[in-house]
């Protein structure tokens, strides 16, 4: 009778039952052979006691033949004949060292298509206290991410895959919002390494792909009489507007949620409590930016400003819940975003608050092409769906970030800063967390030196 192959470590035996019977020296450390072993499932696994010889079991020539089983915490793992058992072992042995070691990751985990794996547990997962970020991040991963790669595999996403999305993202959208796509991305990527269904992630330190980086934005002041022109090609409802973000550094949003109560026309000041702000397509108050209140010291011609508008348009009452606008799950949430009423010093025609996008394109817009600012706006002709025949026209304007509403509060700072007042005091006048945040965006709006300094330095050393 033929005898069974011999039980070297290095041998695969022809029995249905193969495992590693001499320890390897970590083996030996632990105190004995590491679990797992390999089955052949064409074969039964003790000899015939009357032939001696092994027989084909009912599954000969049939699915894959070779099955890794017994290391804890892995998934059983089967191998075709093509790849022998020679596959099956070395794939053993890799297991075992890496269940051993606890960085073990079946790789069948990773042929979750990627869109599955984001709507089924990343995002889920997701917990923003903020739901405008909320609303953004989604966006981003929904429309950025999702409609090009979602049909991947999490483990077939390589480098070239990413360069194609690459390509197609910088063709559709600028590089700060293809940056952070890249970025939500990583993120996706990182997560799925945590739940052990990637070993890496390949948007990490890639050297052959050109990632684009978020453009540095040097903010630039605006001259007066760009201010002024630009003012002035604005419905006169909304001319205020210009004089709270140049006179009092205001965000679009905090312009918007400002009410009567908010400006104290006798210590001189504007006390910056809310800002209006967009979650979806419903709106909200909140605090500013930074989750920080403020007060600004402002010009008499400023206050004088603000009484002749409400003269003209008194302030109206607009209910709005409070930071989210989606209904509550808990009581909790319910009182965090009860509704508050405010009598706001700006308006929508209709008297409710003022909506960011719409101030954008209905107003603002308009009048930085009527001022000269931007190229006028190119016209084109859109079928109306609910009158079959006729078409409206829609205008659409350049897209123009240095000269956005920001620009007021550009000017704001460089006033201050030009007339020496102290950056840490424009700093807390502007909502900044830090000065050294002021610091980095105006440093090149700060006058040069006039050799001040050089004069104390001689003071100093003169008088003993």
């Amino acid at each position: 009778m033929p005898a069974a192959s011999g039980s070297s470590c290095g041998r695969v035996r022809s029995s249905r039952w193969i495992r590693l019977k001499r320890p390897r020296p970590d083996e030996r450390a632990r105190g004995g052979p590491m679990p797992g072993y390999i089955e052949d499932r064409w074969m039964t696994k003790k000899p015939d006691p009357k032939t001696g010889e092994k027989r084909k079991t009912q599954r000969w020539g049939q699915g894959k033949r070779y099955r890794v089983a017994g290391i804890p915490g892995v998934k059983d793992r089967s191998f075709s004949k093509l790849h022998g058992p020679e596959g099956a072992n070395a794939w053993l042995a890799k297991a075992q060292h890496e269940s051993a070691s606890g960085e073990f990751v079946d790789p069948r985990r990773g042929q979750m298509l990627l869109k599955e794996y984001i709507e089924q547990e990343w995002w889920p997962r997701r917990d923003y206290e903020n739901p405008t970020t909320e609303h953004t991040v989604k966006g981003r991963v929904w429309n950025h991410v999702i409609p090009h790669l979602g049909d991947y595999q999490l483990n077939a996403i390589k480098t070239a895959q990413l360069g194609e999305w690459l390509v197609t993202l910088k063709e559709n959208v600028g590089p700060g919002t293809a940056n952070e796509a890249w970025g939500y991305l990583s993120s996706i990527f990182q997560s799925a390494i945590d739940d052990e269904r990637l070993t890496r992630n390949p948007c990490r330190k890639q050297t052959t792909l050109n990632v684009p980086s978020k453009p540095p934005v040097k903010p630039r002041a605006w001259p007066k009489y760009q201010v002024l022109a630009v003012q002035a090609a604005m419905d006169e409802r909304f001319q205020l507007c210009v004089d709270l973000g140049v006179g009092a550094g205001l965000r679009s949003s905090e312009v918007f949620g400002l009410s009567v109560d908010d400006v104290d026309f006798e210590g001189g000041r504007i006390l910056v409590r809310r800002q209006v702000k967009k979650v979806g397509a419903k709106l909200a108050f909140a605090l500013p930016k930074g989750e920080k209140t403020r007060e600004v010291p402002v010009p008499d011609y400023l206050l004088k400003r603000i009484e002749e508008a409400l003269q003209r348009r008194p302030a109206q009452q607009v209910t709005l819940p409070w930071k989210d606008p989606r209904p509550p799950k808990t009581e909790r949430e319910a009182k965090e975003r009860k509704p508050q009423t405010h009598a706001l010093i700006l308006t929508a025609a209709r008297g409710g608050a003022l909506r960011r996008d719409g101030f954008d394109t209905r107003i603002w817009k308009p009048a930085l092409a009527a001022a000269g600012v931007i190229p006028p706006p190119k016209e084109t002709k859109q079928p109306m769906s609910h009158r079959p025949g006729l078409s409206r026209t829609v205008l659409t304007y350049v897209e123009s970030r240095e000269n956005g509403f920001h620009a007021l509060r550009h000017t704001f700072a460089s006033v201050q800063l030009d007339a020496r007042e102290p950056i840490v005091a424009v700093s807390k006048w502007l909502g900044h967390a830090d000065p050294s945040i002021t610091l980095r965006i105006y440093a090149h709006m700060m006058p040069e030196a006039d050799g001040r300094g050089r004069s104390a330095m001689q003071n100093w050393f003169a008088n003993p």
